[in-house]
């Protein structure tokens, strides 16, 4: 029988956990637009949006996957340089993520839509926010 005793646990995640949760994270804040699309799709929402001095146009499940991925990977990346900054990324970055996605919410307020396109679009921009801001932070 060995005397030694055995390893203390960590209180921090390993990298790999830490990876996989904000790859989860990532595909939630995705799927959840997808699903938010859908939903309005199946519901009859007309998603045709205009810009001011620019043509219509409709924004089909393709943009939802690119835009809301995009934001994602975004937000990964800006975690990841603020923890090469600073003890407190995770404070600093969720403190960031609020602030963008309310200001995420004024275009679309500004665009020309039916108000079942903007209250579906606002919805997938904080469905980004709802899963990435718990998901992504490391937890100690």
């Amino acid at each position: 029988m060995s005397a030694t005793a055995p390893p203390a646990s960590t209180s921090t995640p390993t990298t790999t956990s830490s990876l996989r949760r904000r790859a989860a994270g990532v595909a939630t804040a995705v799927l959840a637009c997808v699903l938010i699309w859908a939903v309005g799709e199946l519901a009859g929402v007309d998603f045709t949006v205009e810009y001011p001095e620019q043509p219509a146009r409709v924004i089909g499940p393709g943009a939802v996957v690119t835009a809301s991925l995009a934001a994602a990977l975004l937000g990964w990346a800006a975690l990841a340089v603020l923890e090469r900054l600073t003890r407190r990324a995770a404070v600093v970055w969720t403190v960031l993520a609020v602030v963008v996605a309310v200001i995420s919410l004024a275009p679309v307020f500004g665009t020309e839509a039916t108000g079942g396109a903007k209250l579906t679009l606002g919805a997938m921009h904080l469905a980004v926010a709802a899963a990435l801001i718990p998901l992504l932070p490391t937890r100690r």
